[in-house]
């Protein structure tokens, strides 16, 4: 048996999965050794990545009070207790699904990835469709990554759901006990800049600034209520997985025979969203090479589904690519 109880609280982490990949089983119930508002090293304790469209991952430094200082109000929000059994539905890699794994960590649950004995699941909305048939001890699911949909909600009936959003660069942003709306957390502020969101807040990334935003459209409502459109034309959500639109174009636009490229998002009833490509090609280009060097360059959720050749993309007096008017022209 590994005793945690004493570390502090990255010292703790590492014991419990290193225990957690030896099998071993870990104690971690000292409740004074837990961090408090304000006690947390305000030195970088963790790198977590954001990927690029190509798939390269982008490091983003946080420090431990950017996620600790936010785990009693989620707990307060999410209702999970010490007597949880909580699943974790996507990668680690993944800052939704690390965030879920540390909180129920810190509050004590058991971090399980046996669905019929969960009690508590994190997932994005099109996994919890999959997920309610196989996991009848299931109480509460917390949603995020793409907004809840009717369909999934429909499907949930009989267990609580809690919907929260954010993005790896703020954390916590705003979250609600359905059907309540979504509401900021205490300590956020909040502005809509020609649309677009954008964010003061305590659980920022190391280096972001002051006030931020992802790119998002949204609507501030009273009592600190928060509706979220969807993604600006400059980022497209797949899943939960950002896909910054310029990063795909960087790649078509490399690739031979592409004259030019804009890439918009086209609605999907599960994925919220998929990409697609709009493309000028040189005389005599074959479309089906692109597409091909295309699936070779760019991770799963960047690839375009959809593709649209076009003898010319509409531009700007000063010659860049109008991409308001081509999602206008597909729309």
């Amino acid at each position: 048996m590994h005793d945690a109880s004493e570390l502090d609280l990255p010292d703790a982490l590492i014991c419990v999965f290193a225990a957690a990949r030896q099998g071993a089983a870990v104690r971690v119930e000292n409740q004074a050794a837990r961090p408090v508002h304000g006690n947390a090293d305000p030195a970088a304790f963790l790198l977590v990545a954001t990927s690029g469209s190509t798939g390269r991952p982008r490091a983003l430094a946080r420090t431990a009070a950017s996620w600790t200082d936010s785990f009693a109000e989620f707990s307060s929000i999410t209702g999970i207790t010490a007597a949880d059994r909580v699943l974790i539905t996507g990668p680690l890699h993944a800052t939704m699904h690390l965030f879920a794994a540390v909180h129920a960590l810190w509050i004590g649950a058991c971090v399980t990835d046996d669905r019929a004995s969960a009690t508590v699941a994190h997932a994005v909305p099109a996994v919890l469709r999959d997920l309610l048939d196989r996991a009848p001890a299931l109480r509460l699911a917390v949603v995020a990554g793409t907004a809840l949909d009717a369909g999934a909600q429909e499907r949930a009936h009989g267990i609580e759901l809690v919907e929260y959003y954010g993005a790896a660069e703020l954390s916590l942003v705003a979250a609600r006990r359905v059907p309540e709306p979504l509401t900021l957390l205490a300590g956020l502020e909040a502005e809509v800049r020609d649309g677009l969101l954008f964010v003061r807040s305590p659980y920022r990334v190391l280096g972001a600034p002051e006030w931020f935003g992802v790119g998002d459209l949204a609507e501030l409502g009273p009592n600190r209520q928060l509706v979220v459109r969807g993604r600006g034309d400059a980022a497209v959500n797949v899943g939960g997985t950002t896909v910054i639109a310029e990063d795909v174009e960087l790649v078509l636009d490399s690739i031979d025979g592409v004259r030019a490229s804009a890439v918009v998002g086209t609605p999907h009833s599960v994925l919220g969203a998929t990409v697609t490509a709009v493309v000028e090609l040189h005389d005599g280009a074959d479309v089906d090479y692109v597409k091909a060097e295309a699936r070779g360059r760019l991770f799963r959720e960047a690839v375009p589904r959809r593709w649209i050749v076009v003898p010319a993309l509409p531009r700007t007096g000063s010659g860049k690519i109008a991409r308001a008017r081509v999602t206008d022209s597909i729309s």
